[in-house]
């Protein structure tokens, strides 16, 4: 049974820019290094010494590295390490999302294209000589929507399984009408929606800056599955699948129950499996409740990720091996986890 990552990740790195065409030079992010002031330390104790500056803003590079991983393999500048990594850990198959991007860099239309359409290329091809091993979310410039249909076309071309989005966009929640052209093409293009942990809105990222995460990254794709439901959108795009990434699970049932009673009050009624009805899968994290979450789940549409190469609190290295090992799950469960399910929400069967 081939066993799929739903959830690994790319560190950029100044190569990544390489990709930007001449006329955008002037938009590449720059690295500035901390030489005087407290030290600070990032989520697995490491010093911080390097920052991004995009776009005038400065933005942390070294906050959220996770050390059981190498340089090498965590930024992919060594294929055969991260390839030799994921064999060690008994994994197949990863599905890659970005870093810098998992939060606002940019209100900037024109950077905001530059910078996605360099990291899509640069990212195609560090994985383009392992493209059975190695898939990946594209980014869209979502401030140009007439400018998205091209880029993710020329992704799916080029090895993207996936298209990544956060729980807020362009300051607009995920249920505004418009995004509903870039859903069109993504059931068109046969391309799960995947709403990773992360936001984009200056306002909101910087009102929660005391936050560790939890209220900006994770309550904000809540919320978006929550409002998705309620307003029907995945109905209105009944080709669309949505994935709801590095979030956990255990949040399903309190969204699903007071979803029941809001729509009760318009005389409706929930589907005895939303998630199912809807094309939505989610990912689980190995500390979860799961025999809570499966009663409201179901066990077709839970996946499982790693979050390879960071060291937030949904990083499990070992997160595909311990779901086995643990026994929490009957073994064709976690089959499905494993494999069937993934390959499901990112059409890899």
């Amino acid at each position: 049974m081939t066993t799929i990552d739903a959830d690994a990740h790319v560190l950029e790195s100044p190569r990544t820019w390489d990709y930007l065409e001449e006329s955008e030079k002037k938009y590449t992010p720059m690295v500035v290094r901390r030489v005087a002031g407290a030290e600070a330390r990032g989520i697995a104790g490491n010093v911080m010494q390097e920052y991004w500056v995009v776009d005038g803003r400065l933005h942390n590079k070294q906050l959220n590295v996770g050390l059981d991983t190498t340089p090498e393999a965590r930024e992919l500048t060594d294929l055969d390490a991260r390839l030799d990594h994921m064999r060690a850990l008994e994994i197949d198959v990863q599905v890659i999302y970005p870093t810098l991007f998992l939060r606002p860099y940019t209100t900037n239309k024109d950077v905001e294209h530059a910078l996605v359409r360099a990291y899509n290329r640069w990212l195609a091809d560090l994985c383009r000589p392992a493209t059975e091993r190695l898939k990946w979310a594209a980014c869209p410039p979502l401030l140009s929507m007439d400018r998205v249909r091209a880029e993710l076309e020329w992704a799916k071309d080029n090895g993207a399984v996936a298209i990544f989005m956060r729980g807020l966009e362009c300051e607009r929640m995920l249920s505004d009408p418009y995004f509903f052209p870039l859903y069109e093409m993504a059931g068109a293009l046969d391309m799960p929606v995947c709403i990773h942990s992360g936001i984009n809105s200056f306002q909101v990222h910087d009102f929660f800056r005391e936050d560790p995460g939890f209220s900006r990254f994770k309550l904000a794709c809540v919320g978006a599955f929550h409002a998705l439901l309620w307003h029907g959108i995945p109905r209105k795009f009944p080709k669309v699948r949505w994935g709801f990434i590095e979030l956990s699970s255990q949040w399903v049932p309190y969204a699903l129950n007071d979803l029941e009673l809001r729509i009760r009050r318009r005389g409706e009624r929930l589907p005895d499996n939303v998630l199912a009805e809807n094309n939505i899968w989610v990912a689980l994290q190995v500390t979860d409740d799961l025999g809570h979450v499966f009663e409201y789940a179901g066990e077709d549409n839970l996946v499982v990720g790693t979050d390879y190469g960071h060291a937030d609190t949904s990083t499990e290295i070992e997160a595909l091996r311990k779901l086995r090992s643990e026994g929490k799950l009957p073994a064709p469960v976690v089959d499905k986890i494993l494999g069937p399910n993934a390959a499901a929400l990112y059409g890899l069967g």
